[in-house]
């Protein structure tokens, strides 16, 4: 069970960035089709909920990291 654990586990910065990105593009393609679906402000204030999430979660995946990285020195 711990190697299977392992490999769910975000270790470096670089993979933190890669796991960022496909967050970004999901939330990019989520929010074209708000804005698609909800047309005028409305869809725009998803979209932007959309990406904002992603900045605040991506923050924190790095800030983990860091952590980690120094918590086990």
């Amino acid at each position: 069970m711990e190697r299977i654990k392992r490999l769910f586990t975000i270790k470096t910065k670089f993979e933190a960035f890669l796991v960022i990105y496909a967050l970004a593009l999901g939330a990019t393609e989520r929010g074209l089709v708000y804005m698609h679906q909800y047309p005028g402000f409305g869809g725009q204030l998803l979209a932007l909920a959309c990406t904002g999430a992603v900045f605040m979660a991506g923050g924190k995946i790095i800030d983990a990291v860091e952590m980690q990285k120094a918590l086990s020195r």
